[in-house]
């Protein structure tokens, strides 16, 4: 488990809890998946650069420190990275946001791109790649294969479960990104899907079926 950092903080435990409730409404869902990316948000970026400014306070000038959001992307992949997103802009609402649209082939579960967006100069910019599960892999590997063509300054993946074909799949393709998840859990059905798991996280945040 190199390069695969759990969030186990007891709120975010708990919230995880509420979430995978199969009777947990969509309204709740998104709000439970909305609060725990805020907090993940802390521990994902807990390196992030920063540099001085000179402030006044009520009392003297001083020296502080500052984050540059600006040098940050969140890249979503589509459609269910958006409910993490959402969350992360909470705390950092000065980054920058990218879109990679894929979709998992039924019959061979291999991630095809139908888009993909980022903002500019990716070389100075840390890349934050999102997705609610890092299941077979296939999705992550090739997001994070068509964002290296940018040569970003850092990558990172931030999901909400995981599983161990999951880890494996993308630290074999891309032994360099880390992995920030709130669980792993046991392995994938025959279908593809994590268990226990949230069920499909795309149809559970936008009310689809």
């Amino acid at each position: 488990m190199d390069d695969v950092v759990l969030i186990d903080h007891p709120l975010v435990q708990h919230k995880l809890t509420l979430l995978r409730r199969k009777d947990t409404s969509t309204n709740d869902f998104r709000r439970l998946l909305n609060e725990i990316s805020t907090l993940m948000a802390y521990e994902v970026l807990h390196d992030i650069p920063m540099h001085p400014i000179t402030i006044e306070t009520p009392l003297e000038t001083m020296t502080a420190n500052v984050i540059d959001g600006k040098k940050v992307v969140f890249a979503s992949i589509l459609r269910a990275g958006t409910g993490i997103v959402d969350g992360m802009l909470t705390v950092v609402p000065g980054a920058r946001v990218g879109h990679i649209g894929l979709y998992r082939d039924p019959k061979t579960l291999i991630a095809v791109e139908y888009y993909f967006k980022m903002p500019g100069d990716l070389a100075e910019r840390d890349v934050v790649v999102v997705d609610p599960m890092l299941a077979t892999g296939h999705s992550a590997v090739a997001a994070v294969e068509r964002i290296k063509e940018y040569s970003p300054r850092s990558i990172k993946f931030v999901c909400l479960l995981t599983c161990p074909q999951g880890i494996e799949a993308l630290h074999s393709a891309h032994p360099d990104v880390p992995i920030f998840t709130a669980a792993v859990d046991r392995e994938l059905d025959e279908n593809g899907y994590i268990v226990p798991g949230i069920g499909d996280a795309g149809d559970r945040i936008f009310g689809t079926t």
